[in-house]
This record gives structure tokens, sequence and C-alpha cells, in this order.
């Protein structure tokens, strides 16, 4: 089986500068339907679950980790 995971905006060494602005931040976090940072473990626990048994006949997706991001993503600003 091959699958594979599409994480959004996780809390990481990588996005420290962007979550310490506070603006930015909220800029971000707006976009973000569960109105919160990823953290690893949301990314750990798709992990898991595609490693598992119950995902025994899932193949070829992409899974995204964003908070569900890719279901509202817009080029427009949020008001």
């Amino acid at each position: 089986r091959v699958n594979a995971l599409a994480p959004g905006w996780i809390r990481t060494p990588m996005t420290h500068a962007l979550q310490n602005n506070a603006e930015r931040s909220a800029r971000v976090i707006a976009r973000v339907p569960l109105g919160r940072w990823g953290e690893a473990t949301d990314v750990a626990g798709a992990v898991a679950f595609l490693a598992s048994d119950a995902s025994a006949y899932i193949t070829g997706h992409t899974i995204p980790v964003d908070g569900g991001v890719a279901n509202v993503i817009s080029l427009d600003e949020p008001n």
C-alpha cells in the first residue's frame, strides 16, 4: 500500500518564527477551521492509523492533516 500525509500548519521549529509573531500567527489560524496550530501528535495519530490494520483497505491517497484548511482554502483574506 502507498499513502501519504499532507500536514498543514504544524508547530515545529520551522514554523517557530511565524508562531511567535502574534499578527502573522493570527492570520494563519484565522484560515484553520479548527482554530489552532496543529501539533506533532496530530500528525503522529494519522501515521499510526495508516500503519495499522485499521487502514488495511486504504491505498493511493493523500490524507490532509491540516485542521480542515484543504476544505476551505481561498485566495481571499478573511474579514
